[in-house]
C-alpha cells in the first residue's frame, strides 16, 4: 500500500522533513508493509528551502546578508542540480528573527534579500525561486533593489536611508546600475498573498501591524510606498502597485513585479512541482498532510489545501493533522481533505504541545492509519 506523506512545518516545533518522519513512524506502526513516499512541503514562507532540498536532494549554501535591522549575518539558501537557486526572504529579513520589542517597520530593510539574489547570480543561477513569507519589512523591496544596483536618490542626489519611511524622501530613481544579469535569469516568486501595494488592503494596512506598526505608522508607510510607486511608474512607464501580490512581504512583491520581471505562483504549487507531488500521488492509497494550525484561511494558498487539491485529482483520500483546528476548517472537506485531526491528546499548554509534537504526530498518524485499514477490511 502506497502512502504519500506531504506536511508543512509545524511552527516552533517541527520542520517539514521532521514532521514527515514523525508521520511515517505512525503509519509504519499501523502498517509495517506500507510503501512510504515522503515529500516535505512549504508554501513559500519560512521552511521553503528546507522542504525543497529535502524533496530534491539539493545543496545548502550560506552567504553573508544584511538582516532586517541592518546587521550582517549568515543566511542559508539552496542550490539545485539544474542551476536553480532557492531563496526565502525570511532567511535574510524574517520577522521571527526580530524580537517583538525591536520590531521597527519604519526602518526595517530588505537589503539582505538582494544580497542573497546577488550571491545566486554570482553562483551562475539561471533560475531563482524566491519565497516571500514571514517578512519583517515594509520597504516596498527598496532595500533589495538597492543591493542589486538600483539607486533611490533624494533631492540632493544622495541615496535615501534604508526602510520604508525613508522612501518619502525619494526624488529620483536611477536604474542605470541595476545588475544586468537579472535580464538573463528567470525569477519565480512563491507567495500566497495577492494584496496590492497600497490602500486598505495593501502591505502597510494589512501586514504592518503584525510587524509593529501603529495606526500612524501605517498611514506614514502607505504614503511612502505610494510615492515610491509613483516614482517607479515614471521610470518604467507602467504602474505595478495594483498587481496581485504587489503587497507581499512588505511590498517586496511590488519590486519583483516592477524591476525583476518576476512571475508569481502559489508557493505550495512551486514546492509540489519541484518535489514531484502529483507524480507521487499516482497509484497511492492514502495521503497525509498537515501544519501547525488549520482553519478557513488554510484554503487560501496554504499547504494542506494545495496537497488536497493535487490528491483529489488522483482520487486519493487525504488525512490532515494539525496542532489545532480553528473556525471553518470543515471547509477543507470541499477541496479534498477527507478527515482532519488535532494533535493534542488531552489538556496541555502550547509549550507542551510544541515539545511533544513529534510523538503526538506519530500517535495521530498511527490511529488514522488503523482506522483507514479497518474501513478497507470491514
Amino acid at each position: 500500500m502506497k502512502i504519500v506523506i506531504a506536511p508543512d512545518s509545524f511552527k516552533e516545533s517541527l520542520s517539514a522533513p521532521d514532521a514527515a518522519a514523525a508521520i511515517a513512524r505512525g503509519v509504519l506502526a499501523a502498517c509495517p508493509a506500507a510503501d512510504i513516499v515522503a515529500i516535505p512541503m512549504a508554501d513559500g514562507g519560512e521552511g521553503t528551502v528546507a522542504a525543497v532540498l529535502a524533496a530534491t536532494g539539493g545543496q545548502w549554501r550560506s552567504s553573508a546578508a544584511t538582516d532586517a535591522l541592518g546587521a550582517t549575518a549568515q543566511a542559508a539558501w539552496g542550490w539545485l542540480a539544474d542551476d536553480t537557486a532557492v531563496i526565502e526572504m525570511a532567511a535574510a529579513a524574517g520577522l521571527e528573527q526580530v524580537p517583538p520589542q525591536r520590531r521597527d517597520p519604519l526602518r526595517a530593510t530588505s537589503r539582505g534579500v538582494g544580497e542573497l539574489l546577488r550571491a545566486a547570480l554570482d553562483a551562475g543561477a539561471r533560475r531563482i525561486i524566491l519565497g516571500l513569507g514571514g517578512s519583517a519589512t515594509n520597504d516596498g523591496g527598496a532595500g533589495m533593489l538597492a543591493a542589486l544596483g538600483l539607486r533611490i536618490l533624494d533631492a540632493q542626489g544622495k541615496p535615501v536611508a534604508d526602510g520604508g519611511a525613508a522612501l518619502a524622501q525619494a526624488a529620483r530613481i536611477d536604474v542605470a546600475q541595476l545588475d544586468p544579469r537579472l535580464a538573463d535569469v528567470r525569477i519565480e516568486v512563491a507567495s500566497d498573498v495577492d494584496n496590492p501595494l497600497c490602500g486598505p488592503h495593501g502591505a502597510s494596512a494589512v501586514f504592518g501591524p503584525q510587524k509593529g506598526a501603529t495606526p500612524e505608522h501605517v498611514r506614514q508607510l502607505d504614503a511612502a510606498l505610494s510615492h515610491f510607486a509613483d516614482l517607479s511608474a515614471g521610470v518604467l512607464g507602467r504602474d505595478e502597485r495594483d498587481r496581485p501580490g504587489a503587497g507581499a512581504a512588505g511590498g517586496l512583491g511590488f519590486a519583483a513585479h516592477a524591476f525583476l520581471n518576476a512571475t508569481f505562483r502559489p508557493g505550495v504549487e512551486v514546492v509540489a512541482e519541484l518535489g514531484g507531488l502529483a507524480q507521487a500521488m499516482e497509484g497511492a492509497t492514502l495521503a497525509f498532510t498537515g501544519e501547525g494550525r488549520m482553519d478557513e484561511q488554510t484554503l487560501h494558498g496554504k499547504t494542506p489545501a494545495g496537497v488536497a487539491r493535487i490528491a483529489a485529482r488522483a482520487g486519493v483520500p487525504v488525512v490532515a493533522l494539525a496542532g489545532s483546528l480553528g473556525d471553518g476548517y470543515e471547509k477543507l472537506y470541499g477541496v479534498g481533505i477527507t478527515a482532519a485531526y488535532s494533535l493534542a491528546s488531552g489538556p496541555m499548554t502550547l509549550a507542551q504541545a510544541c515539545e511533544q509534537a513529534a510523538g503526538l504526530l506519530t500517535d495521530r498518524a498511527r490511529d488514522a492509519t488503523r482506522l483507514f485499514l479497518a474501513g478497507r477490511t470491514a
